[in-house]
């Protein structure tokens, strides 16, 4: 049997091709056979490129339905996806092109020019150009059979030394989290997901997508989120998933009504904490309670709440279907309900291991294959969560600003190469509205006149506009334990204090 995902898919799609995929406002409807079309002829044209299955297509494109069928187009020739995020920058694009050394290079019109000078040997087309393309070859296409275990993707998630590291995902971790879900999640054929995230990461173009096409059901197909346009969509969809960004701005408009989101039957959060405040606020303003879960680049979705039963804010919910989820003291052994300790997973949605870096991949898996998510957390032991598990901190120092990952070291390693620089801290600084955005602490040298501003201004022209600090503050000194290391609890308390 052929294990390729869009295989899985194809056998998934209604019978009756015609039926709408995506409703684009403003636009017309994408049917499934529209999308099984172009995907097809994208595969054809993929392979005209000289791309043989395994080979790595990089695509950093804005939102279009075209980039989702470039997505399937890929999955159906046996190719390795590499989605990249908007955001970022000359220096980012070039780590990525030099490690994964894609065949094909897709982007949007405006960055041609850059990426054509970072793309070494890569085929690069603009996004139009690959439409283009495709349109001259034919509408069917025979899937390349895969193996369970072969490359569908690699998503690169941010290093704490500073080095990306590209995540290596098979076409069975996302088979198998595609059917976990439409399961926990009731995903019918009647259903329509209001879509409004991006889709050059899992929660966008996995979680959502796939559960979609798995249950063969429709999407409201918006290239971002903007609150007043999704209160009036809202009303054509069943489900929604989003960041907690999403639900904060809704609260925040008064459009926002229970009558709007009547016809709803679920809302889906993640990506980023929820804060308790805001799963209570949504609750009495619309009758609702956010399901929200976890899930992680690596491992896909890894717990939820329940579609029936107490969905308890502050929570994760508990293990989805065939997933394994243990929480391990200070000594590596089992911890019980209320005991705080290192969250690790197993399971058939776990990733293969990190793009050319064995040993960093032994490193983060324990002997008995259990991946070490850098998460701490406990299983909460009283009702009604009891058996749930409850998120209490990032081992690693990650950073989540508005759903997508930062990693300090990658930031602070720029801002110390820079002329009159000591050091610097990065971290997290609580908001309203992103959850947390990135604030620094920098220590210069004797009569350097750096600014914040320049700083900011700096990093900007470096790096993606999400991992640039929102403040800089300055210090005589960095915060230091015994052992030299830097506080950064103290620096974060130091931050709130401040807003006051």
């Amino acid at each position: 049997m052929n294990a390729n995902l869009y295989d899985l898919f194809e056998r998934h799609f209604p019978d009756a091709l015609e039926q709408p995929f995506l409703i684009v406002p403003h636009a017309s409807a994408v049917s499934y056979g529209d999308l099984a079309a172009m995907s097809a002829r994208m595969a054809h044209a993929l392979t005209a490129a000289g791309c043989t299955p395994g080979d790595r297509v990089a695509v950093q494109v804005d939102k279009h339905w075209h980039v989702l069928a470039l997505y399937l187009a890929c999955l159906r020739a046996g190719l390795v996806y590499l989605p990249l995020n908007t955001a970022y920058q000359k220096s980012e694009l070039a780590y990525f092109f030099a490690d994964a050394k894609p065949r094909v290079i897709v982007c949007n019109n405006d960055h041609l020019g850059i990426v054509a000078a970072l793309g070494g040997d890569a085929t690069v087309l603009t996004i139009e150009e690959a439409v283009d393309r495709a349109r001259t070859c034919e509408a069917g296409f025979a899937t390349v059979h895969r193996a369970p275990d072969d490359l569908a993707t690699i998503l690169y998630t941010s290093g704490t030394t500073g080095r990306s590291k590209g995540a290596m995902i098979t076409h069975r971790n996302l088979a198998s989290n595609a059917t976990t879900l439409v399961d926990a999640w009731g995903f019918t054929r009647d259903d329509v997901l209001l879509h409004a995230l991006p889709i050059f990461h899992v929660h966008g173009l996995f979680v959502a997508t796939h559960c979609a096409l798995l249950a063969g059901a429709r999407m409201v197909w918006l290239p971002k989120f903007d609150a007043h346009e999704v209160v009036s969509l809202l009303p054509r969809a069943t489900v929604m998933m989003g960041v907690p960004t999403f639900y904060t701005r809704l609260l925040s408009d008064p459009t926002f009504t229970r009558d709007s989101c009547a016809s709803i039957r679920l809302f889906i959060s993640g990506s980023a904490p929820l804060l308790a405040e805001t799963f209570e606020a949504f609750a009495e303003r619309t009758g609702h309670a956010i399901l929200e879960r976890y899930g992680m680049t690596e491992a896909g979705m890894i717990t939820s709440n329940p579609l029936s039963g107490a969905r308890v804010g502050g929570t994760v919910g508990k293990p989805l279907h065939g997933i394994d989820v243990r929480i391990v003291d200070d000594r590596g052994e089992a911890a019980g309900p209320g005991v705080i300790g290192a969250v690790q997973v197993r399971g058939p949605n776990i990733f293969a291991g990190y793009w050319q870096m064995p040993d960093k991949t032994r490193e983060e898996f324990t002997v008995d294959g259990y991946f070490k998510t850098g998460d701490v957390g406990e299983w909460v032991p009283d009702a009604p969560a009891h058996g749930y598990l409850r998120l209490v901190g990032r081992a690693k120092d990650l950073i989540i600003c508005g759903g997508l990952n930062v990693y300090p070291k990658e930031i602070e390693e720029r801002i110390d190469q820079m002329d009159g620089v000591v050091e610097s801290a990065v971290v997290a600084m609580p908001d309203p509205d992103f959850g947390e955005v990135v604030a620094a602490f920098v220590v210069r040298k004797p009569g350097c006149s750096l600014s914040g501003t320049d700083i900011i201004k700096r990093l900007k022209a470096e790096i993606a506009a999400f991992k640039v600090p929102k403040r800089v503050e300055f210090a005589d000194a960095l915060p230091r334990n015994a052992m030299g290391k830097v506080q950064k609890a103290a620096l974060r308390e130091k931050l709130v204090e401040g807003r006051r």
